[in-house]
């Protein structure tokens, strides 16, 4: 790499943080989805705008981009999981993973069959690149308050579970793509093999091993929390190159270590969501610069009838699809349209279809350049009507009366450790707290836990008010908490 790429590398990572931390609160706010602001972004720095990024799909860059992007997606999906959660709701689980993700699949395969004259596997490739539910424009929906609790469920499950699916789909109909024909059974089985057993084995292998020291280490000198989160990273990082190295999927590798920290260590799992998560969206966020600055562009370029044809009946088809498979989970009707309708395709689905192109499959390319125009036009209808959602969702909440929570006991003030001129303590003991409480002075306990760990945990504080960290501030508005009592934050 010359000085002058490396430099325009590590100013395109800065840009990247700078635009998305300034960003942040207008987004929330706004709802537009950050890949449109990001896709925008590359395209004014590649080679139409100021030339600072210029990639082809033979760059070495793209391909270690595209590749751990994946990685971070899949294991940032699994580590997420809420495993108690798809125990409670393993029927809409098993529908959505199953008929869900497949019969879209399918029926879009059939449709780039039917409409693009694309060979069986090639089109399988589409349909199941096409089948994923992209969990980066849908982060911001399934944090609103204003979304309903069956539809954060169901497309937490399906963003978060379906790429798994898919990924061996697409894996497989490689094989039946390469350029000598047929492959051999003895190349088709190895495959399946490090496909199916070798790389999920591995990856819950080394995710067990990995907790199992990382506990070792807590008991006797203790590990930073803001650490944890890195070392979930290296984690995924670490299994993917093991898988690989010797003949496994890499990918299912860090997707199983993910889901077996999601299982044995939740402590691990919400570290890494405190920390962790945001580098990973910052990574994934400069993959959409990447990919903007010029390659997903190239859908435009295959806009004719049938191709435009095909991307308005691959988008319609998972709609179509989970109405009646959501109607059959139980989910009540408003649930059902918005699940079914904020079904986006976006990084996801590029990277899936980049695997082929990778990989020399002949025909790729064009399957690549089908994905995009379908992203496209996935961003501006799916972003567009979550952008519309999360603003009528903000003033529905704002004109809504505030609710008159039961008072919180008000008594006589006592000396606190503030009042003394004393240093408040950023800890607080039992005793400590029941002296408070004794003396009079007001203190309100609040139990801040995760909801996973809220959930798992059976000890629950005597007279704790719960109070889940994600949306603090206007919680305590609407609880109108005693500005001048002393808050004790419970989260262990």
């Amino acid at each position: 790499m010359t000085h002058e790429s490396f430099a325009a590398t590590l100013a395109l990572i800065g840009i990247v943080i700078l635009v998305s931390s300034l960003l942040s609160g207008a987004v929330e706010r706004t709802g537009l989805p950050h890949v449109a602001i990001f896709l925008l972004l590359g395209a004014v720095l590649g080679p139409a705008g100021l030339g600072v990024v210029e990639l082809t799909l033979h760059s070495p860059s793209l391909q270690v981009i595209a590749t751990l992007g994946l990685v971070l997606v899949l294991f940032s999906d699994a580590i997420g999981m809420d495993i108690g959660e798809v125990r409670q709701q393993r029927r809409l689980a098993l529908l959505i993973l199953g008929p869900g993700t497949l019969i879209p699949a399918a029926l879009i395969a059939l449709a780039a069959w039917l409409l693009l004259g694309l060979s069986l596997p090639a089109a399988a490739i589409l349909g199941a690149a096409l089948a994923s539910t992209d969990p980066v424009l849908l982060r911001t929906l399934v944090r609103s308050p204003g979304l309903p609790p069956s539809a954060k469920v169901g497309l937490r499950l399906e963003s978060g579970m379906n790429d798994v699916i898919l990924l061996p789909i697409v894996v497989l109909s490689m094989l039946a793509l390469r350029a000598s024909g047929a492959a051999p059974a003895w190349e088709v089985g190895s495959h399946a093999v490090g496909l199916f057993l070798l790389g999920p084995m591995l990856g819950v292998f080394g995710g067990y091993v990995a907790i199992t020291l990382l506990e070792r280490v807590r008991r006797k000198v203790g590990v930073r929390r803001d650490y944890e989160s890195l070392y979930a990273l290296g984690v995924a990082f670490t299994v993917y190159a093991g898988a690989e190295a010797v003949g496994g999927s890499g990918f299912l590798a860090a997707f199983a270590a993910g889901l077996t920290i999601a299982a044995l260590d939740v402590e691990l799992c919400d570290c890494f969501l405190d920390y962790g998560e945001a580098s990973a969206e910052m990574f994934l966020l400069l993959t959409f610069v990447a990919f903007g600055a010029g390659l997903i562009w190239t859908g435009l370029t295959v806009a004719d009838w049938r191709t435009v044809a095909f991307a308005l009946v691959a988008l319609a088809l998972r709609t179509l699809v989970l109405l009646p498979v959501l109607a059959q989970a139980g989910v009540d009707r408003r649930s059902r349209r918005l699940i079914a309708w904020f079904g986006p395709r976006g990084l996801s689905s590029l990277l899936l279809v980049l695997l082929p192109v990778f990989g020399g499959v002949p025909g790729s390319e064009r399957l690549f350049e089908i994905t995009c125009l379908v992203v496209l036009l996935s961003v501006l209808l799916h972003g567009g009507g979550i952008a519309i959602f999360l603003r009528r969702a903000a003033a529905a909440a704002a004109a809504a009366p505030a609710g008159r929570p039961a008072p919180v006991p008000q008594a006589p003030p006592a000396a606190t450790p503030r009042d003394r001129g004393e240093a408040t303590p950023e800890r607080m003991t039992i005793a400590e707290l029941r002296d408070l409480q004794r003396a009079g002075g007001p203190a309100i306990v609040l139990d801040v836990r995760t909801e996973r760990s809220y959930r798992d945990d059976p000890n629950i504080a005597v007279g704790a008010v719960r109070f889940p960290p994600d949306d603090a501030v206007r919680l305590a508005r609407e609880r109108r908490l005693d500005q001048h009592a002393t808050l004790v934050l419970y989260c262990a």
